[in-house]
């Protein structure tokens, strides 16, 4: 076959079979994923209120992972799937070979950091000797071993990019099977606490990554031919993944900051309100997750019919995509807004958690449906190039216009008013977005012949 590329389905088969083919494993794996982040709160809880604190101050940490592997992938995502539309093999070859060396030297970044930098950061927050040593205890076994996570990540944007989604699913799918199962052994059988928590973590990552290295390997719908023995870094390969990849990593990465200013305002009303918006989070991941899940399926889709000079397909795919995650996410609001007592109820809920989440859940679910829309157009932004555009719509949404929204209505000493502040902020989010998406389609999509 040498160099040849054979037709891929990207180029050819309906959008939305193409859609469902992508996105749905993407999603169903991703609502997995969102189950284990309830599950395993759930089992650290009940160890102790101060375990399931120290894994909350760990949360930024492991948030801040995810955006570097999530960011970097989608870099190497988009990119090789221009390549493949472009029949460039060689240079998706080398994307690909790249992507896995970057995701190396990611982990070695955060393994020193876990060594180094974990218990000055968790001092910032607490001088409590005994939640320093359970969250230092959980978050520098999760820094130290995330070499799982990080190759993990990048071997399944691999596969989306050329048209598999069935091995991601289920690579993501067994990971986070046996941490659900090793949670238990190890934090109760075992008696290991926090630390059994970690270590049912990172095992199920890299049981995650063992499987995806092998259907990277074995892939049916392109051959990558990968050798990282015969490898060498490539400036020009890295400068391209990383033009999409720093601002999807930014994007990622400001919620962190969001979340813990956010917490800092709401503790000035009570602790519970910081409970409230812990579970919030937990919550809405069985929504965003799946909707997330879709735009991954998106953004290859896009990217390679841009290489391939498809504008129609292109055009179709956020056309299909946007519609379903609107969707979603108009199931998700009427759940948050007629039942958010059951849904507090899963947490074991106080009384005055559920006066004050009730109404949480209600107001913050006011940005659903904006999200959907924004969170669709923001695909187009990273399948050609312009990673920036999802960068400055994100910070603009949870830093510029969320932060100092949420400080002034906390002058008015009502805490609904706070809440609001979301809704606010995703509108502006939206707006953003579709500016950004008038350019991009002007300079990038309009001139291309159908």
């Amino acid at each position: 076959m040498g160099n040849e590329i054979k037709e891929n389905i990207m180029g050819y088969e309906t959008i939305p079979s193409l859609i469902m083919k992508l996105s749905l494993p993407l999603m169903l794996s991703m609502l997995i994923q969102a189950l284990y982040n309830v599950v395993d709160s759930i089992f650290v809880a009940r160890v102790s209120e101060t375990a399931l604190t120290a894994v909350s101050l760990a949360f930024p940490l492991q948030s801040l992972m995810i955006a570097f592997g999530i960011g970097t992938a989608v870099g190497v995502n988009s990119y090789l799937a221009r390549k493949l539309g472009e029949k460039r093999q060689e240079e998706a070859e080398a994307a690909a070979d790249n992507g896995l060396f970057l995701a190396i030297l990611t982990w070695l970044a955060f393994a020193l950091f876990g060594l180094f930098g974990t218990k000055p950061f968790i001092s910032i927050f607490t001088d409590d000797p005994e939640i320093i040593s359970l969250t230092w205890d959980y978050a520098s076994i999760c820094l130290i071993f995330s070499f799982g996570i990080f190759i993990d990540i990048t071997a399944e944007r691999i596969m989306q990019a050329t048209g598999d989604s069935i091995h991601p699913m289920i690579t993501q799918s067994l990971g986070a099977i046996t941490n659900i199962i090793l949670d238990p052994v190890f934090i109760f059988g075992f008696g290991m606490g926090v630390k059994g928590a970690a270590i049912a973590t990172v095992i199920g990552q890299i049981v995650s990554m063992i499987f995806a290295l092998y259907f990277v390997k074995k892939n049916k719908y392109v051959s990558l031919h990968l050798s990282l023995k015969k490898f060498r870094p490539s400036g020009k390969i890295i400068k391209e993944i990383y033009s999409v990849g720093i601002p999807t990593i930014i994007m990622n990465s400001v919620g962190t900051v969001s979340v813990s200013a956010m917490n800092s305002i709401l503790i000035s009303f009570t602790p519970t309100a910081v409970s409230v918006l812990g579970v919030y989070f937990k919550l809405q991941s069985f929504i965003f997750m799946p909707v997330f899940g879709l735009q991954a399926g998106m953004i290859p889709i896009i990217a390679y019919n841009y290489g391939a000079r498809k504008k129609t397909r292109m055009t179709s795919t956020l056309k299909t995509g946007g519609t379903i995650a609107v969707l979603i996410m108009v199931l998700g609001f009427l759940l948050f807004q007629f039942c958010p007592s059951f849904l507090l109820s899963l947490f074991a809920a106080s009384d005055e958690m559920l006066k004050i989440g009730i109404r949480a859940l209600r107001i913050i679910s006011l940005c659903f449906i904006p999200a959907a829309i924004s969170i669709s157009v923001t695909s187009v932004f990273q399948a050609t190039g312009v990673g920036y555009a999802a960068m400055i719509v994100s910070i603009v949404r949870q830093i510029i216009v969320l932060l100092p929204v949420a400080w002034l209505l906390k002058a008015t000493g009502i805490l609904d008013n706070v809440w609001l502040s979301y809704a606010i902020a995703e509108i502006f989010g939206l707006t953003c977005s579709v500016l950004f998406y008038i350019h991009v389609y002007r300079k990038k999509i309009k001139p291309i012949e159908s």
